[in-house]
C-alpha cells in the first residue's frame, strides 16, 4: 500500500510538472505565431513538443520552468502578447534590436521573478505601464530606443529605492518631463538614463 502511494505521489508531481511546462510552451507558442520571424530563428518552437525547455532561446530551471527567452536580435517583427505575463518563474526577457511593435503588455508586471527586461531598439509605443513597479526582483529595465511617449510612472522610480533596479534607460523616447540625478523625489538613483535633448 505504501508503494502505490509513493507511486502516486511521484505520478502526481510529474503531471504537474508537465502541464506547468505544456502550459509556458503555449504561451510561447501563441507568441510565436504573432511574430513575424524572417530568421527562422524561432523554427524550435514547436507546439508538438510539449516542453519549451528544449526549444532553442529558452533557458529553464531544473524544475523545467521557463527562466529566460534571449531573442536579442533575431529580426522579429511584432507584438508583446499579455499571455506573456503567465510566465511567472521568467527573470530575464531579453528581446532586445528587433522591430516589436505595439504596447507593453501591463500583464508584465507580474512577473514578479524578473530580474532583466532588455526591450530596447524596437518600435514600442505607448506608454509605460505602472505595473512594472511590481517587478521588485528588476535589475534592468532598459526601455531605450522606442517610440514610448508620456511620462515614467512614479512607481517605477520607486523601484530604485525599494527594489533593487540598478539600471533604468529611457533614453530615446518621446516622455514629457525630465528626470536629473537631484530630482525632488530624494530617490538614491544609480544610473537612470534618459534622452539627453531633454
Amino acid at each position: 500500500m505504501r508503494s502505490q502511494c509513493l507511486l502516486f505521489l511521484l505520478l502526481a508531481c510529474v503531471a504537474f510538472v508537465y502541464v506547468d511546462c505544456s502550459h509556458e510552451g503555449d504561451v510561447l507558442y501563441a507568441w510565436k505565431i504573432k511574430l513575424d520571424d524572417p530568421n527562422n530563428i524561432l523554427q524550435s518552437w514547436n507546439q508538438t513538443l510539449a516542453n519549451p525547455c528544449t526549444w532553442f532561446h529558452v533557458t529553464c530551471n531544473i524544475n523545467n520552468n521557463v527562466t529566460r527567452v534571449d531573442l536579442g536580435n533575431a529580426g522579429l517583427k511584432g507584438p508583446l502578447i499579455p499571455e506573456l505575463g503567465d510566465l511567472t518563474n521568467l527573470q530575464y526577457f531579453e528581446v532586445y534590436e528587433n522591430k516589436i511593435s505595439g504596447s507593453i503588455p501591463s500583464e508584465i508586471g507580474k512577473l514578479s521573478k524578473l530580474i532583466s527586461l532588455d526591450l530596447y531598439n524596437n518600435h514600442l509605443s505607448g506608454s509605460i505601464p505602472s505595473s512594472l513597479a511590481n517587478l521588485t526582483s528588476l535589475r534592468f529595465m532598459r526601455l531605450n530606443h522606442n517610440n514610448l511617449t508620456g511620462t515614467v510612472p512614479k512607481e517605477v522610480f520607486q523601484l530604485i529605492s525599494f527594489g533593487k533596479l540598478i539600471t533604468l534607460d529611457v533614453s530615446d523616447n518621446h516622455f514629457n518631463g525630465t528626470v536629473r540625478a537631484t530630482n525632488s523625489t530624494g530617490f538614491a538613483i544609480t544610473t537612470v538614463i534618459q534622452d539627453p535633448k531633454a
